[in-house]
């Protein structure tokens, strides 16, 4: 962090120019007298740095430093510690002590003075401020890092107990709240869980507690959020209703396990869970430092922005994100890694994820942060690295470091529907743990790849599969490629589309994506190198059927290249492709000319795009009149283009995908014509493709996100756009009534609470009418391609009787016995499974497009199975209620 990095470390110049040195040493010193740093700005600096070297001998003598600095500033200590706290989340009990010095009487101050003045009260009143500032923005992180202080405060007895309880009841209260949503729900809940934890030990002998009126209140909240958490575990179970996994927990029901564990021995054990350095001084005598009182709060409500848009059908067109449960997956035994059900274990995990969270803007940092993570620990919670001295207090625990931050790291990564973080930071900063300790976090990494695939055997969520794949080949290319791949040789008799199997075809795919064919295809064993079903024996690239002068088109398709290779005018090519057309249908040999010419015009127009991408966008852009009357208005000459897209890049999945992006992009094809394409052509991996039951993979998956987050996006945009228009034109409307004397407080207008029609004041600004007829149509393209994925999903998983493509194994796959005996499943049964489970993420990834729109979409969307009393239909509808909030 920017506190960290020296002021006057010159930069290495090498040894010429040496009469540039008198220059060099007056610009150093110019930038010298620049970054001076105040007296404040030094205390400030000195109190966030608290324990670099040891807090403990460290705490007295900043203590001294603080009271003897001239003049004194209050709000300086305060925004030191304020920093510390919501940034250094390891230190807390540290600063919580330092605190407690400051509370003492300095020498000579008499009773009536300390108890109404102390400098420790002085910095506690002023860091309430910051905190109560936290508080009304809703800054959730910060708050409960917060109350984490102020917990430990009441256990150093400078908080008065009847205060920090009914801090922690206000937020309990906000459980109570009506229609509470699950994110401000669970934020409210692990502030009083964690800040219960902290302090319950005082509490809990106060008669004037009410520790289990709050552990009461978080319960009966919890008990209330049943459905939502069965389709965020981490390991898919599609036969049972528990909430309750082998492997992972979700948060609240942790906590709560912990805050009744701690209640029944009256918090006993929370004392040997985390530091408590201020227990090692006197206890303050109440007479001298009356305890602080910590002021009444209320938490403030969550702000609904109004915009007034709704849709042709009366339909909130706001989407506000949704947050659920968070599970986090165990890769390790409790002796390795901690315990979450234990009060320092779901506290080593608190901390270290917020770590994690509060250093994304520094990798590197924050590796290192994590590596030094014991130092802040009771002495034995962590194994001691080999040489150091062993711990002259034993806790028992001896967990492993690295295996502990790994798992927090994977844990944060594998949280449903999506990560906290992007992808890419976790992959970054077990990258960066690597680097700084290669010998004790390599061993880690390795020991958690095997977990993870074997747990693919057993119900890994889909999306969370694709993830480990992408994590996996990203991380062996910044290592060389080096994975041990003769371990799995076994799993080559397992199905072809097993997870195990379907886990090495993608992740490979993913290893070549990011360097070549033959360097990764070197890295296999020999059995895995010749099974075109783990790796393809083509080299990825365009293939460009008519490029064979045998094929019977060849001339036509040279005769069209040579065109755009020349830079023709699009009309030109146009032309040409007409009287192509014209030839082949007089020729009386073709039945389906149309659809051929669009093929070998795609084709070409993809061939001379093949080279890079940019290459690829001048090709498009370039031939859009070209892309747009190839593409017509009718939907089947839309589909055309795509198969040609699909046919062209079949051996290069990632193009496909990126192709379909531009053609929606610069409007040849509509997400819901993606999204048709995909389900009529749907059947799992490629090299399975034509296999009768309909079911997807996470290549068709990519395909949909892609054209369904294309279409709310560009409903967001548009809303953004009439918002803006809106706003000017009520701006504009108040400057003309107030310059004609009009009373501007009579005009106030209602537009922000109530929907906005074309026919309101809208008709007399052409722009915002325009606007708002592109957001209505754009809404009911949203609405037309959730629509289709949804029919999409029907046809594969509990398709009518007299549809085309049946899939005998929905209904089988989600029973109990089917799933005990899945070691001797085909390809069609996980290809169904793995249908089910995307099934699932869609429905969860885009809930708060779904329950804004749940009427029209269920009843288009399930029009096929309106009725049915087949198990697959059920769990359709319910996994459907689930994701809209019908089911409790």
């Amino acid at each position: 962090m920017s506190y960290d990095r020296s002021h006057y470390d010159r930069p290495h110049r090498g040894g010429g120019n040496r009469r540039r040195y008198k220059d060099d040493y007056d610009a150093h010193d110019r930038r010298t007298r620049d970054s001076f740093e105040s007296p404040e700005q030094i205390l400030k600096n000195t109190i966030i740095k608290l324990g670099e070297v040891d807090p403990i001998q460290e705490l007295p003598r900043l203590a001294k430093q603080i009271r003897e600095q001239v003049p004194l500033s209050v709000p300086v200590i305060s925004e030191g510690i304020r920093i510390a706290v919501t940034e250094q989340p390891y230190k807390i009990p540290y600063y919580a002590a330092l605190l407690r010095l400051l509370h003492d009487p300095t020498e000579g101050e008499n009773a009536e003075s300390s108890t109404s003045s102390s400098l420790g009260k002085q910095v506690l009143e002023d860091f309430w401020k910051g905190f109560q500032g936290y508080l009304d923005k809703l800054a959730w992180r910060d708050v409960r890092l917060c109350i984490h202080f102020f917990a430990h405060l009441t256990v150093a007895q400078v908080i008065s107990i009847e205060s920090m309880s009914a801090l922690l009841q206000s937020f309990a209260a906000v459980l109570d709240e009506f229609g509470v949503s699950y994110g401000r729900g669970r934020n409210a809940a692990l502030c009083a869980i964690e800040g219960l934890i902290i302090s319950g030990a005082v509490m809990a002998k106060s008669s004037s507690s009410n520790t289990t009126e709050i552990i009461k209140t978080v319960q009966n909240y919890n008990d209330s959020i049943y459905a939502p958490k069965l389709l965020v575990q981490p390991a898919m179970s599609l036969f049972t209703e528990s909430r309750s996994l082998e492997n992972a927990d979700e948060v609240i029901d942790t906590g709560l396990f912990v805050l009744k564990a701690l209640d029944s021995f009256e918090f006993v054990e929370a004392s040997e869970s985390f530091p408590q350095p201020y227990l090692d001084f006197p206890d303050l005598d109440p007479t001298v430092s009356a305890p602080f009182e910590l002021p009444a709060i209320l938490v403030p409500p969550e702000v609904i922005e109004l915009d007034g848009l709704a849709t042709d059908a009366g339909e909130d067109a706001q989407v506000k994100k949704e947050d659920w449960p968070q599970y986090f997956f165990h890769l390790f035994d409790n002796d390795t890694t901690p315990d979450s059900a234990t009060p320092a274990g779901f506290l080593v995990r608190s901390q270290i994820l917020d770590t994690i969270d509060i250093f994304e803007i520094n990798r590197k940092e924050c590796a290192r942060l994590l590596l030094e993570y014991p130092k802040w620990c009771v002495p034995g919670t962590f194994k001691p690295k080999p040489g150091a001295p062993e711990p002259e207090f034993e806790s028992g625990k001896n967990w492993q470091l690295e295996s502990t931050v790994i798992e927090a790291i994977l844990g944060s990564l594998y949280l449903l529907p999506e990560s906290t973080h992007k992808t890419v930071y976790h992959i970054a900063l077990i990258t960066e743990l690597c680097k700084l300790s290669p010998s004790t976090v390599g061993p880690a990494v390795g020991k958690s790849i095997r977990r993870l695939y074997t747990a693919l055997g057993d119900g890994f969520d889909v999306e969370n599969a694709r993830r480990f794949a992408e994590w996996f080949a990203v991380h062996m290319s910044n290592f060389g490629f080096q994975w041990v791949w003769k371990e799995w040789l076994p799993d080559l008799e397992l199905s072809e589309q097993h997870p195990k199997r379907t886990f090495m075809r993608r992740a490979l795919e993913f290893e070549i994506r990011l360097s070549y064919h033959d360097r990764v295809l070197k890295t296999l064993p020999e059995p895995m190198q010749n099974d075109t079903t783990v790796i393809s024996d083509q080299t990825p690239g365009p293939a460009f059927e008519y490029e064979d002068p045998t094929h019977p088109h060849y001339d036509t398709a040279q005769s069209i290249l040579s065109l755009l290779r020349g830079r023709s005018k699009a009309n030109e090519v146009l032309s040409h492709i007409e009287s192509l057309k014209t030839t082949l249908e007089s020729s009386g040999t073709h039945l389906h000319v149309d659809n051929t010419i669009r093929s070998i015009s795609i084709h070409c127009l993809l061939s001379i795009g093949s080279r890079s991408f940019s290459h690829l966008l001048n090709a498009i852009e370039r031939y859009l009149p070209l892309l747009r009357g190839l593409a017509g208005t009718d939907a089947e000459s839309k589909q055309d283009i795509l198969s040609a897209v699909a046919s062209f890049w079949h051996l290069n999945r990632q193009m496909v995908n990126i192709v379909f992006d531009k053609l929606m992009q610069y409007q040849i094809v509509d997400p819901t014509d993606v999204v048709g394409w995909t389900f009529e052509n749907v059947g799992g991996d490629v090299h399975l493709s034509g296999m009768r039951p309909m079911s997807l993979s996470a290549f068709e998956w990519d395909l949909l996100k892609g054209a369904l987050d294309k279409a709310n996006g560009r409903v967001m945009v548009a809303r953004r756009k009439v918002a803006a228009l809106r706003k000017e034109h009520d701006d504009s409307v108040a400057r003309v009534k107030a310059s004609v004397g009009a009373d501007v407080g009579s005009i106030e207008m209602d537009a922000d609470v109530k929907p906005f029609k074309q026919d309101d004041s809208a008709s007399e600004n052409p722009q915002l009418t325009v606007a708002l007829k592109a957001f209505a149509s754009l809404t009911r393209e949203q609405k037309g391609a959730l629509a289709r994925t949804i029919e999409g999903f029907v046809s594969c998983l509990a398709p009518s009787p007299s549809a085309g493509r049946q899939n005998p194994y929905a209904e089988t796959v989600i029973t109990e016995q089917a799933w005990e005996v899945r070691a001797t499943w085909s390809a069609d049964e996980w290809n169904t499974w793995e249908t089910w489970g995307w099934y699932r993420h869609f429905c969860r990834t885009y809930s708060p497009y779904l329950r804004n729109y749940q009427e029209t979409l269920g009843t288009v969307g399930f029009a096929k199975i309106e009725g049915s009393t087949s198990p697959a239909a059920k769990l359709m509808k319910k996994t459907w209620g689930m994701a809209t909030g019908q089911e409790s």
